[in-house]
């Protein structure tokens, strides 16, 4: 493929959800021509009335058609083949040599049915799932997990180094979603575990952020305790990545489990843990709010 200059490309986003959004910003701030599309079309004006010099379009076709470099970032695989697929969609207006990067937390196999579906018009997928977040896309610190051809991995990477911290490839087409499967389940277990340990603790009558510190600087810590543990013992959760999502993302895990072979207790109960949250009304509070079961137990006793 011809290379892209990283630092002049005209590239198209797809997505500006609270994720999307900063991401587009991170690609504009670096210099790139930057195209963007929404489904709710004023969210994309907004955007481009906030970054001179970019541009807002009204359907996927017409965001692919000038750039070298397509992202998407929306919720899930039928959101992603809604505007990839059909006359407006990224498809039919993608062209030769271009590369569509998905940063969805979506399925491997819809990874590797756009990867079949690029190739036979001459383009490119690389399916790029991120970590880190809200707070990671808005401060450009994001880990992207990628799956796809070597080559064309190489000419994208430095683009998204915008908004990523690591950007690792890891493998073929389905490469990194699968990935990010690995890291949503390290999440799950790590998140249940800090709430029991955190109920405990207050059961227990200790204090518990002086607990926190403590056990923060042993083999204990985690990226959950450092920025999730004071506000689980505060019981506030109006932030982060919420129950829902997290949920969703959890469905994909365990379906490809069941594919797959590997065994996941503890997920597919965490999975439950979660399914009680969003009974409670917590399908957007932040995935820490997994405490709160344990004081509607207190709650009703």
């Amino acid at each position: 493929m011809n290379e892209i200059p990283p630092s002049t490309s005209a590239v198209a986003f797809l997505g500006l959800g609270v994720m999307g959004n900063p991401m587009a910003g991170h690609l504009h701030a670096r210099g790139h021509a930057v195209t963007v599309y929404n489904r709710t079309a004023e969210k994309a004006q907004h955007w481009a009335s906030g970054h001179p010099g970019g541009q807002w379009v009204r359907t996927p076709r017409e965001a692919a058609q000038s750039a070298r470099v397509v992202f998407l970032c929306v919720g899930n695989d039928n959101d992603l083949r809604s505007i990839v697929y059909g006359p407006e969609g990224v498809l039919a207006g993608l062209q030769p040599g271009a590369v569509l990067v998905d940063h969805t937390t979506a399925s491997a196999e819809v990874a590797r049915e756009f990867a079949r579906a690029c190739s036979a018009q001459g383009a490119h997928f690389i399916d790029a799932p991120v970590s880190g977040g809200q707070v990671g896309a808005e401060k450009g610190q994001l880990t992207i997990m990628c799956g796809g051809d070597a080559a064309v991995f190489s000419q994208v990477a430095p683009i998204m180094q915008a908004y990523g911290k690591a950007v690792t490839l890891m493998g073929d087409s389905g490469a990194g979603q699968l990935t990010k499967m690995v890291n949503q389940i390290c999440i799950a277990g790590t998140l249940q575990g800090l709430s029991e340990a955190l109920n405990f603790a207050q059961r227990a009558g200790l204090d518990a952020p002086l607990v926190l510190d403590v056990i923060s600087k042993g083999a204990a810590q985690s990226w959950q305790m450092e920025n999730r543990g004071q506000t689980m013992v505060e019981d506030r959760f109006d932030f982060g990545f919420a129950v829902d999502w997290m949920r969703k993302d959890l469905g994909l895990v365990l379906a490809e489990a069941k594919s797959n072979g590997a065994l996941l207790p503890l997920t597919a109960l965490v999975d439950q843990f979660y399914a009680e949250v969003q009974g409670m009304g917590g399908g957007r509070w932040d995935t820490s709010s997994l405490i709160r079961r344990f004081r509607k137990r207190d709650d009703t006793h």
